[in-house]
Order: structure tokens, then sequence, then C-alpha cells
């Protein structure tokens, strides 16, 4: 497939553009749009950057492409808000990347010279440090960042990549396995208890050394949690293929042959 030409391109992102900016015309605009802020579309960005990713893992061409322009049309929306209240423009947005981009790749776009992928993000977060300005914030306010903005797991493993940045390591990863059953004990010793918060609490303590685990052996927790939720459907629907009734209707060892079945069936290929 050859490269659209890039006046097709600029014309196709200014159909979008002004599509956007009919749909906030006060006078014959769309009610839904007109009514949303910056904030009430602040959701939509999340779930169409998840789809997005889903599509992508997918490598259906037709359903990135939509899920792609879902999320493009997400920036484009915030745009168009900020540029009719005066704040900004989608040409400052564009713009700013570029820059960052630029500024954050000299051995691209200047004449700076890297050996691996390793001097490539060691530059860009040298020059990331450069451009904010010199600050004595302590480190638990950078890791409550991550607590804020980001979902719990993709969270944990930036606050464990953070920390161990600084210094606060483990020697080795036989630390990280005997964390992990100290963990494992407190976890099964708050089970005895009636005291819920506790149990969480500990579960949390669990959770939290498994992505430190993940982390030392260069796994990545989110696609591993990803891939097991999608063999788990999987092994269901083939269970439903088994069955004449309801899942709900059989017993718990029938259920569990109806598993086994599954599972050989799917290593197999069927």
């Amino acid at each position: 497939m050859t490269n659209p030409e890039p006046s097709s391109i600029l014309a196709s992102l200014q159909d979008l553009i002004d599509v956007v900016a009919k749909l906030r015309d006060p006078d014959g605009g769309c009610p839904w749009d007109l009514a949303q802020t910056p904030e009430s579309l602040t959701p939509y960005i999340v779930e169409e950057a998840y789809e997005a990713v889903h599509a992508i893992r997918s490598g259906d061409r037709a359903s990135i492409v939509s899920e792609l322009g879902d999320l493009l049309l997400q920036v484009v929306l915030q745009s168009q808000l900020a540029s009719e209240a005066g704040h900004f423009t989608l040409a400052e947005v564009a713009q700013s990347i570029s820059e960052k981009l630029i500024r954050r790749h000299p051995h691209v776009f200047g004449d700076v010279r890297v050996a691996d992928v390793a001097a490539v993000r060691a530059n860009w977060e040298e020059i990331k440090a450069s451009e904010q300005e010199p600050t004595t914030t302590p480190l638990s306010d950078k890791l409550s960042s991550y607590v804020e903005k980001l979902p719990p797991l993709t969270a944990a493993m930036k606050i464990s990549n953070r920390a161990a940045a600084t210094g606060f390591e483990w020697e080795s990863i036989d630390g990280v396995w005997e964390k992990f059953a100290e963990e494992l004990g407190e976890f099964k010793e708050a089970l005895t208890t009636p005291d819920l918060a506790h149990q969480e609490a500990e579960l949390g303590d669990l959770l939290f050394t498994v992505v430190n685990l993940a982390r030392w052996l260069k796994l990545d927790p989110e696609r591993g949690l990803s891939s097991t939720n999608q063999r788990f459907i999987d092994r269901i629907q083939q269970m439903e293929r088994f069955a004449d009734k309801p899942l709900a209707e059989y017993s718990i060892a029938e259920l569990e042959t109806f598993w086994q079945q599954a599972k050989q069936r799917l290593a197999r290929g069927d």
C-alpha cells in the first residue's frame, strides 16, 4: 500500500475539523455535542484509548482504522472546545508535540550519536528532566501523580520503576521472591480475620509484589493479565459449545470436565 499524498492527509484532517466545528455550532449543531465540556469528555478519551489498544492487538485493519479515528476525534473535540474558550487550538497541540519529538530525538534531528535503544531512552529521560523547572518535589509527590492519573496496574509498574531508579531496590530477584512469599503469607493470615479492609490491603501488597517480579523479569503485567482474561473467555466459549444447557445448570464436577476439554481443544488449536 502506497502512502497517501500529504495534501490528501491534510484534506481529510480538515474535513474532520470542519465536522466537529459543525457539531459544536450553536446554530444547527448537535445538542449532545453542544452540551459537552472538556471534563465531561474525559471518560471517552480513556475508553477510546483502550478500544484502540484492543483493536491493534486483534490485528483487524478495519477495526484499527475505526478505533484510531474515534481516538483522534477526542483530540479534535478537546481542541475545538479549548479554541472556543480562547485557550489553545489544534494547531498548537500539533506544533507542541512536533517540537517535543524533535527536541527529544537529537540523534535523529541533531548530531547526537546513540548505540542502542537503552541509550535513546536514557537521552529521552535526561532531556525531559532538563525541560522541567528545577524542583525539590518529594519522591512521594511524584509517585502520587501516577496514582492520580493512571489505572492501578499501570500506576504500580510506574511506581515500582521510579522507586527502583532512586535506589529503593532489592539486590537480586531472590529478594523479590522472598517478599512475595512474605506477602502471600500475610494475605492468607488476613483471610482468617473478618476485617475486609485488612484483607484488601494485604491483597494489594501481594499484587504490588507481583508487579515487582514482572519488572525484574522484564514482563508486561498488563499484557499478561489481558492475555489471561482472553484465554478465560475463550475457554468459557468452548465450554458453551460442549453444553446443551446453560452452564449454571451443571455441577462443579461437570464444569471442571468441560474446562479441561476446552483447554485441550484450544491447546490443539481446534
